[in-house]
């Protein structure tokens, strides 16, 4: 479908809906949001240099911003300054970090970050760079707010406006999963000595790389001792406990190509239809239930004592959000945070270790 085309479409739909959102917007067109927003590349769109690191270490001007990041069934929302960004090799992967417990909180694989644009909503009021990867998939986007500094935004997509302002991108398909094996195959006793011998949270996913398992793989067959199933409820549980308790808790909600991390007591919640939400002055947070297929609390060895979290999955094992008790490194888990995940309601494993 061409730039024109996906205008026309977008037309006939909004003329009866004006309100819909891109990304629903993209969804009823049948196009990725990315190839929708390239459509309209023109006067209120701008396409920017793929020069992605340089863009984000070039926002501290900004001021206070919104950052934004999703996946299919979580939106997490943190006001902040986009400050202290780093970007460094591991391997072949290309990495940034923005580290702030108090702001902007973000971990990013720069190999996906493919295509980026700047965003005017006449409607809204809004100004926003979006960033998206090679399928047109929606990566992290970053709002203005009312205190940022609209001519250092302006200087920015000044320095970084692509040559090429023509409508439309050419999209790919993303590469395959890596392979897992079969139950049958897993050297179980192996990945048991080494989860066992974990010195740090970071070294789980190179783990499950070794082994060739996917995450509840490994939760369904590890030992309840490590990982075990709960309702799910527990999110909302998880959410509910931390404002009673006064336990500051960590949300990580992200994609391929962003995690987003908030670290606060949530206050204000609110359920809005299938939508479980927060709603305090620098952190919104919003989790469809209804996607949410399975729950795992799990529990990592590190040299600082086991780290807890509840990880939230949907129907195709893809993590929706995962919560682990406010912590630095260095430090041991709160006993707060340990209390709420005892609280919650544990099912009966299925498949469990042989």
């Amino acid at each position: 479908m061409n730039a024109q085309e996906i205008l026309d479409k977008m037309a006939a739909i909004k003329a009866d809906n004006p309100k819909m959102y891109a990304r629903n917007l993209a969804q009823e067109i049948g196009v990725s949001e990315g190839e929708l927003v390239a459509a309209q590349v023109g006067d209120k769109i701008i396409r920017l240099k793929p020069e992605m690191e340089e863009i984000l270490q070039s926002l501290e001007p900004l001021g206070r911003l919104m950052a934004l990041t999703r996946n299919e069934s979580c939106v997490i929302e943190r006001k902040g300054v986009y400050k202290g960004g780093r970007f460094y090799k591991h391997g072949k992967m290309s990495m940034g970090l923005f580290v702030d417990q108090k702001g902007i909180d973000l971990r990013l694989i720069m190999m996906h970050w493919k295509f980026a644009f700047a965003v005017e909503d006449a409607a809204k009021g809004n100004f926003s760079l979006q960033f998206f990867n090679q399928a047109g998939e929606a990566l992290h986007k970053i709002y203005l707010t009312d205190t940022s500094d609209k001519a250092a935004y302006e200087a920015l997509i000044e320095t970084f406006k692509a040559d090429d302002q023509c409508p439309g991108i050419a999209v790919e398909p993303m590469g395959d999963e890596p392979a897992t094996k079969e139950d049958g195959d897993v050297n179980w006793q192996g990945l048991r000595d080494h989860w066992e011998n974990l010195k740090d949270v970071h070294d789980f996913h190179p783990m499950l790389r070794k082994y060739k398992v996917s995450r509840e793989q490994a939760f369904r067959k590890i030992g309840e001792d490590f990982a075990y199933a709960v309702e799910n409820d527990s999110a909302r549980r998880v959410l509910e406990l931390a404002k009673e308790k006064q336990c500051e808790i960590m949300s990580f909600v992200g994609n391929k190509g962003c995690i987003e991390i908030n670290t606060s007591i949530p206050d204000k919640l609110m359920e809005r239809g299938p939508w479980f939400n927060v709603l305090d002055p620098d952190f919104n947070l919003h989790l469809n239930e209804d996607m949410i297929a399975r729950s795992w609390v799990t529990k990592k060895p590190t040299k600082d004592g086991i780290v807890t979290s509840l990880e939230v999955v949907d129907q195709d094992g893809n993590i929706i959000i995962t919560f682990y008790g406010q912590r630095l490194e260095g430090q041991p888990e709160l006993p707060k945070w340990r209390e709420i995940v005892d609280a919650l309601t544990k099912k009966e494993m299925v498949n469990a270790a042989e």
